[in-house]
């Protein structure tokens, strides 16, 4: 997905001075954001934000739905860049048509994970097809060590199998929880799953100590760690724990998704849909972009133009850093 803001926030996130184990979860809210149009589809946007910028390596979560098709006009995303990250898109209900520079043409459906890496520069679009009445689900980015961040275009699609712990249906997309791994590669380590928890259940998870964790709760009301989640907030949990325990406090089904990793410890720009080092790399990406740059193909199948990018501040990019935890 794209971050189609028409004045998006320049971010130059540094990783959080973490210390000592934090035993507190944070609760973080979201803010609404239109995906554009005369009857856009709001989403709820938790990362990043003031208050907290990564969870390991990932970098932005986007919440949308349930919401009508029919009232919204549905998602109708122009091909638009990507650099230095990996996109992870979810779905809870409805069904999306993605194609990129790659040449992949998919179907992005629940319980089935869609994940594509840009690199050194990919494009995309989203679409959500004429089956979708109702859309509902979570998209993600991770953000790409320096490392591996000019790394070729990649895009994998992967149905977990529902894994079920304590009064927990559990499916992994990414990284590895309660005996059950992905096949997906991250460049960093990492955890996403999404979680169905019982009515008035507990259920305790042994989870990764060297991992922070955020808990996007989706429906229902959460207890993480003792902290009382609701929908569409996030819960964070800095490192040192080596379970989790969850709570749902209603009478119906809860659900949430769990993202983890350990704490990125690189200083990242972030601007619009670019990931880079530098203000300057982010103005190279743009410039690539607007000129119809090799750097980032083209979308064949796409019925429109693709998005322009903003104009860039005039000043240099500002450091945002993650809170020192105690």
């Amino acid at each position: 997905m794209s971050n189609v803001e028409a004045d998006p926030t320049e971010l130059r996130c540094d990783a959080a001075d973490h210390g000592e184990a934090a035993p507190q979860v944070d609760v973080l809210t979201a803010r609404d954001v239109p995906l554009g149009g005369p009857r856009a589809m709001t989403v709820r946007r938790t990362l990043p934000q003031r208050a907290r910028t990564l969870i390991g390596a990932w970098c932005f979560i986007d919440h949308y739905g349930p919401s009508n098709v029919a009232d919204t006009g549905g998602m109708d995303v122009a091909p638009h860049p990507h650099t230095g990250l990996q996109t992870v898109s979810w779905l809870f209900s409805g069904e999306i048509e993605h194609r990129d520079s790659l040449g992949s043409h998919a179907l992005v459906r629940p319980g089935e994970l869609n994940l594509m890496t840009g690199g050194h520069g990919i494009s995309h679009s989203e679409v959500s097809t004429t089956r979708a009445t109702i859309l509902h689900g979570v998209q993600l980015w991770v953000a790409l060590p320096d490392e591996h961040r000019h790394t070729g275009r990649d895009f994998r699609h992967y149905v977990p199998s529902p894994l079920r712990v304590g009064g927990a249906d559990i499916r992994v997309f990414l990284g590895s929880l309660a005996g059950d791994t992905s096949p997906v590669r991250t460049f960093t380590p990492l955890l996403g799953a999404e979680l169905v928890l019982d009515p008035r259940s507990t259920t305790t998870l042994p989870v990764n100590a060297a991992f922070e964790h955020g808990l996007l709760v989706d429906q229902g009301n959460v207890r993480m760690a003792g902290t009382l989640l609701h929908p569409a907030e996030l819960g964070y949990l800095g490192t040192g724990n080596h379970t989790l325990t969850l709570t749902n406090k209603t009478d119906t089904f809860a659900r949430a998704i769990l993202l983890g990793g350990t704490p990125f410890d690189e200083q990242i720009v972030m601007w619009w849909n670019f990931i880079g080092r530098s203000h300057q790399d982010i103005a190279e990406a743009r410039e690539a972009w607007e000129n119809a740059s090799d750097r980032f193909g083209s979308v064949d199948g796409y019925d429109g133009d693709r998005l322009p990018a903003p104009t860039l501040p005039n000043a240099t990019i500002a450091p945002r850093k993650n809170p020192t935890h105690h």
